[in-house]
Protein backbone atom coordinates (compact mmCIF):
# COMPACT_ATOMS: atom_id res chain seq x y z
CA UNK A 1 0.00 0.00 0.00
CA UNK A 2 1.15 3.62 -0.89
CA UNK A 3 1.73 5.63 2.20
CA UNK A 4 -1.12 8.27 1.11
CA UNK A 5 -0.55 11.04 4.04
CA UNK A 6 2.69 12.91 3.29
CA UNK A 7 4.76 11.87 6.12
CA UNK A 8 4.99 15.90 7.81
CA UNK A 9 1.73 15.40 8.33
CA UNK A 10 1.34 12.48 10.51
CA UNK A 11 0.50 13.01 14.21
CA UNK A 12 4.16 13.20 16.07
CA UNK A 13 3.38 9.98 17.87
CA UNK A 14 3.24 7.62 14.21
CA UNK A 15 6.21 9.46 13.18
CA UNK A 16 8.35 8.62 15.91
CA UNK A 17 7.24 5.27 15.40
CA UNK A 18 8.45 5.08 12.05
CA UNK A 19 11.81 3.71 11.62
CA UNK A 20 14.65 5.74 10.33
CA UNK A 21 15.29 3.58 7.75
CA UNK A 22 13.26 3.85 4.33
CA UNK A 23 14.40 0.34 3.89
CA UNK A 24 11.74 -0.22 6.13
CA UNK A 25 9.06 1.93 5.25
CA UNK A 26 6.57 -1.40 4.59
CA UNK A 27 6.64 -4.60 5.67
CA UNK A 28 7.27 -7.45 3.38
CA UNK A 29 4.10 -9.42 2.22
CA UNK A 30 3.69 -13.05 3.66
CA UNK A 31 3.30 -13.87 -0.44
CA UNK A 32 5.64 -12.79 -2.36
CA UNK A 33 4.94 -12.34 -6.34
CA UNK A 34 5.34 -15.92 -7.62
CA UNK A 35 7.15 -14.73 -10.57
CA UNK A 36 10.79 -13.83 -10.80
CA UNK A 37 12.81 -13.32 -12.68
CA UNK A 38 19.51 12.70 2.87
CA UNK A 39 22.71 12.57 0.42
CA UNK A 40 25.06 15.50 1.52
CA UNK A 41 25.99 17.97 -1.21
CA UNK A 42 29.24 16.75 -1.95
CA UNK A 43 32.56 18.76 -3.05
CA UNK A 44 33.48 18.65 -6.60
CA UNK A 45 37.35 18.37 -6.10
CA UNK A 46 39.77 15.48 -7.33
CA UNK A 47 38.56 12.45 -5.26
CA UNK A 48 40.98 9.83 -4.62
CA UNK A 49 39.56 6.31 -4.15
CA UNK A 50 40.32 2.75 -3.70
CA UNK A 51 39.60 0.73 -6.75
CA UNK A 52 36.63 -1.24 -5.53
CA UNK A 53 37.78 -5.01 -4.81
CA UNK A 54 36.02 -8.17 -5.75
CA UNK A 55 35.60 -11.31 -3.80
CA UNK A 56 35.55 -15.28 -4.58
CA UNK A 57 32.17 -15.36 -5.04
CA UNK A 58 31.59 -12.32 -6.51
CA UNK A 59 33.61 -11.86 -9.97
CA UNK A 60 32.11 -8.88 -11.56
CA UNK A 61 31.11 -7.16 -8.20
CA UNK A 62 30.55 -4.71 -6.44
CA UNK A 63 27.99 -3.07 -8.97
CA UNK A 64 26.44 0.54 -8.62
CA UNK A 65 22.92 0.59 -9.15
CA UNK A 66 21.52 4.16 -10.48
CA UNK A 67 17.79 5.21 -10.08
CA UNK A 68 17.54 8.50 -12.47
CA UNK A 69 14.24 10.39 -12.38
CA UNK A 70 13.75 13.95 -12.78
CA UNK A 71 13.19 13.95 -9.06
CA UNK A 72 10.94 16.57 -6.91
CA UNK A 73 11.95 19.37 -4.07
CA UNK A 74 11.64 17.89 -0.63
CA UNK A 75 10.88 21.10 0.86
CA UNK A 76 9.50 24.21 0.37
CA UNK A 77 12.64 26.20 -0.06
CA UNK A 78 13.85 23.75 -3.02
CA UNK A 79 10.88 24.90 -5.06
CA UNK A 80 12.39 27.67 -6.66
CA UNK A 81 16.26 25.79 -7.33
CA UNK A 82 13.59 22.68 -8.70
CA UNK A 83 11.68 24.78 -10.84
CA UNK A 84 15.29 26.82 -12.16
CA UNK A 85 16.65 23.58 -13.44
CA UNK A 86 13.59 22.42 -15.00
CA UNK A 87 12.93 25.38 -17.03
CA UNK A 88 16.13 25.55 -17.75
CA UNK A 89 16.48 21.95 -19.71
CA UNK A 90 15.70 22.53 -23.31
CA UNK A 91 15.50 18.76 -23.73
CA UNK A 92 12.38 19.10 -21.60
CA UNK A 93 10.61 22.34 -22.34
CA UNK A 94 12.38 23.95 -25.35
CA UNK A 95 12.05 27.58 -25.08
CA UNK A 96 14.88 28.00 -28.32
CA UNK A 97 17.26 30.75 -28.48
CA UNK A 98 15.52 32.85 -25.32
CA UNK A 99 15.66 29.60 -23.07
CA UNK A 100 18.19 31.14 -20.65
CA UNK A 101 16.29 34.48 -20.54
CA UNK A 102 12.76 32.97 -20.28
CA UNK A 103 13.22 30.17 -18.08
CA UNK A 104 14.61 31.84 -15.25
CA UNK A 105 11.60 34.42 -15.22
CA UNK A 106 8.96 31.59 -15.70
CA UNK A 107 10.56 29.74 -12.80
CA UNK A 108 10.54 32.60 -10.56
CA UNK A 109 6.88 33.55 -11.59
CA UNK A 110 5.78 30.33 -10.80
CA UNK A 111 7.70 29.19 -7.87
CA UNK A 112 4.85 30.67 -5.30
CA UNK A 113 1.86 28.66 -6.84
CA UNK A 114 4.33 25.86 -7.25
CA UNK A 115 5.47 25.74 -3.25
CA UNK A 116 1.72 26.39 -2.32
CA UNK A 117 0.88 23.04 -3.73
CA UNK A 118 3.55 21.65 -2.43
CA UNK A 119 2.62 22.83 0.90
CA UNK A 120 -1.02 21.07 -0.19
CA UNK A 121 0.66 17.97 -0.01
CA UNK A 122 2.43 17.92 2.55
CA UNK A 123 5.44 20.09 1.99
CA UNK A 124 7.43 18.56 -0.29
CA UNK A 125 7.68 15.65 -2.94
CA UNK A 126 8.00 12.18 -1.71
CA UNK A 127 9.94 10.75 -4.82
CA UNK A 128 12.68 10.79 -3.09
CA UNK A 129 11.87 8.48 -0.06
CA UNK A 130 10.11 6.12 -2.75
CA UNK A 131 13.21 6.32 -5.05
CA UNK A 132 15.43 5.09 -2.13
CA UNK A 133 13.04 2.61 -1.22
CA UNK A 134 12.65 1.16 -3.76
CA UNK A 135 16.28 1.21 -4.84
CA UNK A 136 17.37 -0.50 -1.65
CA UNK A 137 14.90 -3.30 -1.48
CA UNK A 138 15.74 -3.84 -5.34
CA UNK A 139 19.37 -4.30 -4.32
CA UNK A 140 18.19 -6.56 -1.68
CA UNK A 141 17.09 -8.95 -3.99
CA UNK A 142 19.86 -8.53 -6.47
CA UNK A 143 22.22 -9.60 -3.91
CA UNK A 144 20.40 -13.23 -3.21
CA UNK A 145 19.68 -13.91 -6.73
CA UNK A 146 23.02 -12.34 -8.54
CA UNK A 147 25.81 -13.49 -6.40
CA UNK A 148 28.10 -13.25 -9.43
CA UNK A 149 27.67 -9.12 -9.60
CA UNK A 150 27.19 -8.89 -5.87
CA UNK A 151 27.52 -6.62 -3.82
CA UNK A 152 24.68 -4.09 -5.07
CA UNK A 153 25.04 -0.37 -4.22
CA UNK A 154 21.62 1.89 -4.85
CA UNK A 155 22.02 5.61 -5.32
CA UNK A 156 19.66 7.53 -6.69
CA UNK A 157 20.19 10.48 -9.19
CA UNK A 158 17.42 13.29 -9.94
CA UNK A 159 17.83 15.52 -12.67
CA UNK A 160 16.04 18.77 -11.08
CA UNK A 161 16.66 18.32 -7.32
CA UNK A 162 18.81 16.71 -4.61
CA UNK A 163 20.20 14.00 -4.65
CA UNK A 164 21.34 15.52 -8.29
CA UNK A 165 23.68 13.53 -10.82
CA UNK A 166 26.46 15.29 -10.34
CA UNK A 167 26.39 14.32 -6.34
CA UNK A 168 25.97 10.96 -7.33
CA UNK A 169 28.65 10.75 -10.19
CA UNK A 170 31.17 11.95 -6.97
CA UNK A 171 29.37 9.53 -4.27
CA UNK A 172 30.47 6.75 -6.82
CA UNK A 173 34.23 7.89 -7.17
CA UNK A 174 34.58 8.34 -3.33
CA UNK A 175 33.65 4.44 -3.37
CA UNK A 176 35.66 3.77 -5.43
CA UNK A 177 33.78 2.92 -8.94
CA UNK A 178 36.17 5.24 -10.78
CA UNK A 179 39.06 2.24 -11.23
CA UNK A 180 36.92 0.25 -13.58
CA UNK A 181 33.76 -0.31 -11.47
CA UNK A 182 30.52 -1.36 -12.53
CA UNK A 183 27.37 0.50 -12.67
CA UNK A 184 23.96 0.77 -13.81
CA UNK A 185 22.07 3.47 -15.21
CA UNK A 186 18.43 2.60 -14.49
CA UNK A 187 15.62 4.65 -16.08
CA UNK A 188 12.36 5.40 -13.65
CA UNK A 189 11.07 6.21 -16.77
CA UNK A 190 9.37 3.08 -17.95
CA UNK A 191 8.86 4.39 -21.44
CA UNK A 192 11.89 6.07 -23.38
CA UNK A 193 11.73 9.75 -24.16
CA UNK A 194 14.41 12.25 -25.25
CA UNK A 195 12.88 14.80 -22.94
CA UNK A 196 13.45 12.40 -19.44
CA UNK A 197 15.55 9.42 -19.91
CA UNK A 198 17.24 11.11 -22.51
CA UNK A 199 17.79 14.78 -21.10
CA UNK A 200 19.33 12.37 -17.44
CA UNK A 201 21.33 10.43 -20.01
CA UNK A 202 23.04 13.79 -21.38
CA UNK A 203 23.47 14.86 -18.04
CA UNK A 204 25.38 11.57 -16.52
CA UNK A 205 27.57 11.99 -19.72
CA UNK A 206 28.08 15.47 -18.69
CA UNK A 207 29.39 14.53 -15.80
CA UNK A 208 31.04 11.82 -17.02
CA UNK A 209 33.17 14.12 -19.13
CA UNK A 210 33.73 16.61 -16.63
CA UNK A 211 35.05 14.65 -13.47
CA UNK A 212 36.83 11.71 -15.10
CA UNK A 213 37.66 13.14 -18.76
CA UNK A 214 37.60 11.63 -22.01
CA UNK A 215 40.03 8.93 -20.96
CA UNK A 216 39.89 8.30 -17.46
CA UNK A 217 43.39 8.00 -15.37
CA UNK A 218 42.43 4.25 -13.58
CA UNK A 219 39.92 3.24 -16.64
CA UNK A 220 37.15 5.08 -15.20
CA UNK A 221 33.32 4.02 -14.41
CA UNK A 222 32.42 1.17 -16.76
CA UNK A 223 28.86 1.81 -17.80
CA UNK A 224 25.42 0.45 -19.00
CA UNK A 225 22.25 1.77 -19.52
CA UNK A 226 18.75 0.10 -19.09
CA UNK A 227 16.58 2.69 -20.95
CA UNK A 228 13.55 1.19 -21.17
CA UNK A 229 11.32 -1.25 -20.05
CA UNK A 230 7.59 -0.46 -21.03
CA UNK A 231 6.34 -3.76 -21.62
CA UNK A 232 8.02 -6.02 -18.20
CA UNK A 233 5.62 -8.55 -17.16
CA UNK A 234 5.73 -7.30 -13.70
CA UNK A 235 5.28 -3.63 -14.33
CA UNK A 236 2.39 -4.68 -15.88
CA UNK A 237 1.00 -6.86 -13.21
CA UNK A 238 2.26 -4.36 -10.63
CA UNK A 239 -0.40 -1.73 -12.44
CA UNK A 240 -3.08 -4.31 -13.10
CA UNK A 241 -3.02 -5.58 -9.44
CA UNK A 242 -3.56 -1.90 -8.47
CA UNK A 243 -6.49 -0.99 -10.78
CA UNK A 244 -8.02 -4.48 -9.39
CA UNK A 245 -8.30 -3.23 -6.05
CA UNK A 246 -9.55 -0.31 -7.04
CA UNK A 247 -12.13 -2.18 -9.24
CA UNK A 248 -13.09 -3.84 -6.55
CA UNK A 249 -14.30 -0.70 -4.39
CA UNK A 250 -16.88 -0.17 -6.73
CA UNK A 251 -20.22 -2.28 -6.12
CA UNK A 252 -20.42 -5.85 -8.45
CA UNK A 253 -23.32 -4.81 -10.73
CA UNK A 254 -21.56 -1.47 -11.98
CA UNK A 255 -17.32 -2.65 -11.84
CA UNK A 256 -17.58 -3.29 -15.99
CA UNK A 257 -18.60 -0.26 -16.22
CA UNK A 258 -16.45 2.26 -14.48
CA UNK A 259 -14.20 4.22 -17.16
CA UNK A 260 -10.56 3.61 -16.83
CA UNK A 261 -8.82 6.79 -17.83
CA UNK A 262 -5.28 6.34 -18.05
CA UNK A 263 -2.66 9.22 -17.26
CA UNK A 264 0.87 9.96 -18.51
CA UNK A 265 2.61 13.19 -18.24
CA UNK A 266 2.68 15.27 -21.63
CA UNK A 267 4.97 16.20 -23.56
CA UNK A 268 5.36 19.33 -26.55
CA UNK A 269 4.21 18.76 -29.34
CA UNK A 270 7.51 19.97 -31.01
CA UNK A 271 9.10 16.82 -29.45
CA UNK A 272 6.71 14.62 -30.34
CA UNK A 273 6.88 15.47 -34.42
CA UNK A 274 10.67 15.29 -34.48
CA UNK A 275 9.79 11.91 -33.61
CA UNK A 276 9.87 10.97 -29.74
CA UNK A 277 8.91 7.09 -29.22
CA UNK A 278 7.04 8.45 -25.79
CA UNK A 279 3.86 8.47 -27.06
CA UNK A 280 4.20 4.71 -28.36
CA UNK A 281 5.98 3.55 -25.47
CA UNK A 282 3.14 4.56 -23.52
CA UNK A 283 0.60 3.09 -25.53
CA UNK A 284 2.26 -0.40 -25.57
CA UNK A 285 2.34 -0.47 -21.78
CA UNK A 286 -1.39 0.31 -21.97
CA UNK A 287 -2.32 -2.32 -24.18
CA UNK A 288 0.04 -4.87 -21.68
CA UNK A 289 -2.44 -3.74 -18.63
CA UNK A 290 -5.46 -3.91 -20.74
CA UNK A 291 -4.46 -7.07 -22.40
CA UNK A 292 -3.68 -8.59 -18.82
CA UNK A 293 -7.13 -7.27 -17.31
CA UNK A 294 -8.49 -9.41 -20.44
CA UNK A 295 -9.86 -5.73 -21.78
CA UNK A 296 -13.05 -5.91 -19.25
CA UNK A 297 -13.34 -2.16 -19.06
CA UNK A 298 -13.65 0.58 -21.75
CA UNK A 299 -10.89 2.98 -21.45
CA UNK A 300 -8.87 6.13 -22.69
CA UNK A 301 -5.54 7.18 -22.65
CA UNK A 302 -4.33 10.75 -22.01
CA UNK A 303 -1.98 13.33 -21.01
CA UNK A 304 -1.38 15.74 -17.82
CA UNK A 305 0.44 18.15 -16.44
CA UNK A 306 1.26 20.98 -19.86
CA UNK A 307 2.91 23.52 -19.28
CA UNK A 308 3.32 27.43 -21.30
CA UNK A 309 0.93 28.24 -24.29
CA UNK A 310 2.59 26.09 -26.89
CA UNK A 311 1.06 22.87 -28.33
CA UNK A 312 1.24 20.00 -25.94
CA UNK A 313 0.05 15.99 -26.53
CA UNK A 314 -3.82 16.04 -25.68
CA UNK A 315 -6.51 15.26 -24.88
CA UNK A 316 -5.61 16.69 -21.27
CA UNK A 317 -6.44 14.38 -18.80
CA UNK A 318 -8.22 17.21 -16.71
CA UNK A 319 -10.43 18.19 -20.27
CA UNK A 320 -11.04 14.29 -20.72
CA UNK A 321 -12.57 13.86 -16.89
CA UNK A 322 -14.80 16.94 -17.12
CA UNK A 323 -16.07 15.54 -20.51
CA UNK A 324 -16.92 12.41 -19.46
CA UNK A 325 -18.41 13.66 -15.84
CA UNK A 326 -20.74 15.97 -18.13
CA UNK A 327 -22.04 12.61 -20.48
CA UNK A 328 -22.87 11.51 -17.24
CA UNK A 329 -20.16 9.01 -16.70
CA UNK A 330 -19.75 9.34 -13.15
CA UNK A 331 -17.59 6.06 -12.25
CA UNK A 332 -13.74 5.98 -13.62
CA UNK A 333 -10.22 5.25 -12.44
CA UNK A 334 -7.23 7.65 -13.31
CA UNK A 335 -4.07 5.55 -13.69
CA UNK A 336 -0.90 7.11 -13.92
CA UNK A 337 0.84 5.22 -15.92
CA UNK A 338 3.63 6.85 -16.33
CA UNK A 339 4.74 7.49 -12.75
CA UNK A 340 6.41 4.91 -10.87
CA UNK A 341 5.66 6.54 -7.42
CA UNK A 342 3.81 9.49 -6.04
CA UNK A 343 4.35 13.01 -6.39
CA UNK A 344 2.95 16.61 -7.09
CA UNK A 345 1.17 15.31 -10.44
CA UNK A 346 -0.47 12.15 -8.44
CA UNK A 347 -1.05 13.60 -4.62
CA UNK A 348 -2.34 17.41 -6.19
CA UNK A 349 -2.69 17.28 -10.07
CA UNK A 350 -4.74 14.15 -9.96
CA UNK A 351 -5.78 13.58 -6.56
CA UNK A 352 -7.12 17.86 -5.28
CA UNK A 353 -7.49 19.00 -8.76
CA UNK A 354 -8.91 16.52 -11.28
CA UNK A 355 -10.48 14.30 -8.80
CA UNK A 356 -11.93 17.11 -6.77
CA UNK A 357 -13.63 18.95 -9.62
CA UNK A 358 -15.13 16.47 -10.95
CA UNK A 359 -16.80 15.39 -7.48
CA UNK A 360 -17.94 18.63 -7.56
CA UNK A 361 -19.75 18.36 -11.04
CA UNK A 362 -21.29 14.94 -9.67
CA UNK A 363 -18.67 12.71 -10.67
CA UNK A 364 -18.89 10.76 -6.95
CA UNK A 365 -17.31 7.97 -8.56
CA UNK A 366 -14.23 9.24 -9.56
CA UNK A 367 -11.29 7.74 -7.63
CA UNK A 368 -7.73 7.15 -8.49
CA UNK A 369 -5.44 3.64 -8.47
CA UNK A 370 -2.91 3.51 -5.86
CA UNK A 371 0.39 4.46 -7.66
CA UNK A 372 3.43 1.81 -7.40
CA UNK A 373 5.54 3.36 -4.60
CA UNK A 374 6.05 0.26 -2.12
CA UNK A 375 4.59 -2.72 -3.96
CA UNK A 376 6.00 -5.58 -3.66
CA UNK A 377 5.16 -6.80 -7.10
CA UNK A 378 6.83 -3.40 -8.60
CA UNK A 379 10.28 -3.91 -6.50
CA UNK A 380 10.55 -7.83 -8.10
CA UNK A 381 10.07 -6.35 -11.68
CA UNK A 382 12.71 -3.40 -10.46
CA UNK A 383 15.07 -6.43 -9.74
CA UNK A 384 14.09 -8.99 -12.57
CA UNK A 385 14.96 -5.89 -14.95
CA UNK A 386 18.23 -6.09 -13.54
CA UNK A 387 18.95 -8.89 -13.44
CA UNK A 388 18.18 -9.65 -16.83
CA UNK A 389 20.42 -7.17 -18.03
CA UNK A 390 23.39 -7.97 -15.69
CA UNK A 391 23.11 -11.22 -16.81
CA UNK A 392 22.20 -10.70 -20.58
CA UNK A 393 25.99 -8.66 -20.78
CA UNK A 394 24.39 -5.76 -23.00
CA UNK A 395 25.66 -2.23 -22.69
CA UNK A 396 21.91 -0.61 -23.76
CA UNK A 397 18.93 -1.46 -25.78
CA UNK A 398 19.78 -1.96 -29.59
CA UNK A 399 16.92 1.25 -29.27
CA UNK A 400 19.30 3.62 -27.52
CA UNK A 401 21.33 3.73 -31.49
CA UNK A 402 18.57 4.99 -33.20
CA UNK A 403 18.23 8.96 -33.32
CA UNK A 404 14.59 10.74 -33.86
CA UNK A 405 14.03 11.29 -36.98
CA UNK A 406 13.97 15.13 -36.56
CA UNK A 407 16.75 15.28 -33.78
CA UNK A 408 19.34 17.62 -34.57
CA UNK A 409 21.32 17.32 -30.78
CA UNK A 410 24.43 17.30 -31.00
CA UNK A 411 24.79 16.59 -26.85
CA UNK A 412 22.18 13.77 -27.95
CA UNK A 413 24.36 12.42 -30.71
CA UNK A 414 27.56 12.74 -28.82
CA UNK A 415 25.97 11.00 -25.51
CA UNK A 416 24.55 7.80 -27.81
CA UNK A 417 27.78 7.49 -29.06
CA UNK A 418 29.27 7.22 -25.38
CA UNK A 419 26.74 4.31 -24.64
CA UNK A 420 26.76 2.82 -27.60
CA UNK A 421 30.60 2.21 -28.53
CA UNK A 422 31.20 0.44 -25.70
CA UNK A 423 28.28 -1.59 -26.94
CA UNK A 424 29.94 -2.81 -29.68
CA UNK A 425 33.65 -1.88 -29.72
CA UNK A 426 33.11 -0.63 -33.58
CA UNK A 427 33.91 2.94 -34.37
CA UNK A 428 31.00 5.36 -32.60
CA UNK A 429 30.21 6.65 -36.30
CA UNK A 430 29.51 3.38 -37.24
CA UNK A 431 27.17 2.89 -34.53
CA UNK A 432 24.77 6.13 -33.90
CA UNK A 433 23.62 7.54 -37.23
Amino acid sequence: MALRTPLNRLPKQTLSSLPSSTSALLPRPSNPSPWHRPTPVRSLATIVAPPVTQSSTSRHGPTALVFMNMGGPSTLPEVGPFLSRLFADADLIPLGRLQPYLGPLISRRRTPKIQSQYAAIGGGSPIRKWSEYQSEEMCKLLDERCPESAPHKPYVAFRYADPLTEEMYTRLLEDGFGKQGRAVAFTQYPQYSCSTTGSSLNELWKWRMRLEGKEPEGGGVKWSVIDRWPTHPGLVEAFAQNIEAQLATYPKEVRRDVLLIFSAHSLPMSVVNRGDTYPAEVAATVHAVLTRLRFQNPYRLCWQSQVGPSAWLGAQTSDTVASYVKKGHKDMILIPIAFTSDHIETLFELDQEVIHEAHKEGGTGVKRAESLNGSRVFIEALADVARAHLEGGEICSRQMGIRCQGCKSERCLEQKRFFMGARTGRGVEEVVR
